[in-house]
């Protein structure tokens, strides 16, 4: 609808209104009762009414002139929108028009949204049309080079830049590369930025008639291409190393030499630049690749190898621990390592069996000595670990034992065990590295064989020192009938326990470098082992003496314990006579640096008890009677769950 048919249209309904606002008014004066919607008049007579009208109350009487007056403004009102006089109601009439919509505002709010309406269209519109206009860029066109312009003997008068550009590549194709032994690298074209550098010279200033293409300044590009070829055609030169161990000869092979070969970059420089001066940007250059000698031959290597670091350990005169010692030497005998590569002691030698060869003797298992299949190994992984610290080698898994060693300083011990503790090491070094192990005359011997790892006159070693004793478990009592009731006897005294520190002592040409503290390690102590006889019962062991060197009868007993009086006789063994019980003395925790002495399994001091126990495999130890579970003729019963006799450790 259109501004003007809408202004109609309010004219219309204003002219309507009016006609019936006077109808209305005329139908109230005659009756008295309301007319017109929204309009209510009350008449009482000629008491006078009360009128609202267009949100006004007025109260008169009779003829009133103010509700005539009132009632004049609102006609004026309305017909101000017909734009005709206001209608007369005569004289002393009361009239009261009704409130309807205020047409003029709302006209004028129409009027208002239609023009917002048709300024946002029209917006709208001209910004669908801007965005749907194609722009259209335009680029100047190349300025011709209208001077005449020779670049060497080209010329590029007339020419656009970029057709000189071409013109002058085409007059100096490039085609170099570098050949040798039947391949080709080609080179990138090193003149494409020098023609870009003098073009730009040339369109952009005064020109001069003539230019010369400059091939200088271009060692940085030259260097890098060099390189890229170097890379690809140089190769390193292997030195020889030691790869495996000859057991009949006893030697270590060495191979893995391998010659190399090189660019020779200088001259294929030279060559580059030279071309690239004469302009001979198509020549195939022929690169000049020598022989590289390995620093490390297999001559050299046998010369350069060496003993590095050795150790060596005393073992015991026990056969059967000596053979464990022998096998595990043997098996890492000639182990040759690469550079970065770790040896497990445990993996590297093997479950221990008896199948293997491997006898039954003296360990450690779970701070209990027992007899184990393999016992004494452990004297092998601490030999190697002497040797391993002393070499420059470092060393990634260790453990101490237990108990104190005998064969070595507390503190610089490594326990191992299969499925348990194991002795782990790398090397470190830039070359391999082999081990030389072996068993001869109750000692043991490991050494590193290699390529010096510590500068010269530098050298490595262990320092342990005690630093606190540790109280000794409580007693181990024994009961044993052999000896006198109320009677106690020290098997063995025992042993305290230790804490020691372990420092790593650096030397240069005999003076000291360094002190630091490597590790620090603690072990239990022995329990005493007493024997004593608490049944009142003497049962004398066969043989055994008196002081005047009469033999001992056995005591017989009563049913209630009291010894049998001469000439009465025995009881028969229905009265209840009780023979002698079988002596069986459980051997106490033995140690290997507390208990020694012939046939022992471990060396060092003898035990302080008053009486010496005989060790595994000892022929000296006949007084007491083999243990459950033992499986030789070893005196010391075997403790609970064990293969054999308890006794000292590995």
């Amino acid at each position: 609808m259109k501004i003007g048919e809408y202004m109609d249209e309010l004219n219309r309904r204003s002219r309507a209104a009016g006609s019936h606002g006077r109808t209305t008014a005329r139908g109230a004066s005659a009756s008295g009762r309301p007319a017109a919607e929204g309009s209510r008049t009350r008449s009482s007579g000629s008491a006078g009414s009360r009128t609202r009208a267009s949100g006004s109350a007025g109260r008169g009487s009779g003829g009133s002139s103010r509700s005539g007056a009132r009632s004049g403004r609102s006609s004026a009102v309305y017909n101000n929108y017909d734009r005709r006089p206001p209608v007369s109601h005569g004289r002393g009439g009361r009239h009261r028009r009704s409130p309807g919509p205020n047409y003029f505002w709302i006209a004028v709010v129409g009027v208002v949204l239609i023009v917002a309406i048709g300024i946002g269209v029209f917006a709208l519109k001209g910004r669908t049309d801007s965005e749907t206009e194609p722009v259209i860029e335009t680029t100047p066109p190349e300025t011709e080079l209208q001077k005449e312009v020779k670049v060497g003997n080209v010329t590029i008068t007339g020419l656009s830049r970029e057709a000189a550009r071409e013109k002058i590549l085409e007059e100096y194709p490039w085609d170099m590369a570098v050949t040798w032994n039947g391949e080709t690298i080609e080179i990138p074209n090193l003149m494409e930025t020098k023609v870009d550098q003098l073009l730009q010279e040339i369109y952009q200033g005064e020109p001069k008639e003539s230019y010369v293409l400059d091939t200088s300044g271009l060692e940085e590009r030259i260097a890098t291409e060099v390189s890229a070829v170097a890379a690809k055609w140089d190769k390193p030169a292997k030195n020889a190393s030691i790869s495996s161990f000859d057991k009949e000869s006893g030697k270590f092979v060495f191979t893995g030499e391998e010659s190399g070969q090189a660019v020779d970059q200088e001259a294929l420089t030279s060559a580059i630049m030279a071309a690239l001066s004469l302009k001979d940007f198509d020549v195939k250059i022929p690169a000049q690749v020598t022989s590289v000698t390995p620093e490390i031959t297999e001559a050299t290597a046998r010369e350069k190898y060496k003993t590095i670091s050795e150790y060596t350990t005393k073992t015991t005169n026990n056969s059967k621990r000596n053979t464990n010692v022998r096998l595990a030497c043997e098996a890492i005998d000639g182990i040759v390592l690469a550079p970065g590569e770790s040896f497990s002691f445990n993996e590297r030698v093997g479950e221990r069996t008896t199948a293997r060869g491997y006898q039954s003797a003296a360990a450690y298992s779970n701070g209990e000595v027992v007899q184990e299949t393999g016992g004494g190994v452990c004297q092998v992984s601490t030999t190697l670990y002497n040797a391993v610290v002393r070499g420059g080698l470092k060393t990634t898994v260790r453990r101490s034992h237990t108990f104190e060693p005998s064969y070595v300083t507390p503190g610089m011990d490594a326990t191992v065990s299969w499925g348990g503790p194991d002795y782990v090491f790398e090397n470190n070094s830039s070359t391999g590295i082999g081990i030389r192990a072996s068993y001869k005359d109750l000692t043991c011997t490991v050494s590193i064989y290699a390529i010096p790892i510590l500068e010269e006159g530098i050298k490595y070693d262990l320092k342990s020192t005690k630093t606190k004793n540790v109280d000794p478990p409580a007693p181990t009592y024994v009961e044993d009938q052999s000896i006198q009731p109320g009677q106690e006897v020290v098997e063995s005294k025992g042993s305290t326990g230790s804490q020691w520190e372990v420092r790593l002592v650096v030397t240069k040409n005999g003076e000291k470098v360094s002190d630091d503290v490597d590790h620090t390690s603690s072990y239990k102590g022995h329990a005493p082992v007493v024997k004593r006889n608490t049944s009142g019962v003497w049962v004398p062991l066969p043989g055994q003496t008196n002081a005047d060197g009469t033999p001992v009868l056995p005591v017989e007993t009563n049913p209630d314990g009291t010894p049998v009086l001469p000439g009465t006789g025995a009881p028969s063994e229905s009265s209840g006579t009780t023979s002698a019980p079988e002596a069986s003395i459980p051997a106490g925790p033995g140690d290997e640096g507390q208990i020694s002495g012939p046939g022992s399994d471990l060396p060092g001091p003898g035990s302080t008890g008053s009486i010496e126990p005989a060790g595994p495999g000892t022929d000296t130890g006949s007084i007491l009677p083999p243990g459950p579970g033992t499986s030789n003729n070893d005196s010391i019963p075997a403790g609970p769950g064990s293969q054999g006799p308890a006794g000292p450790g590995v």
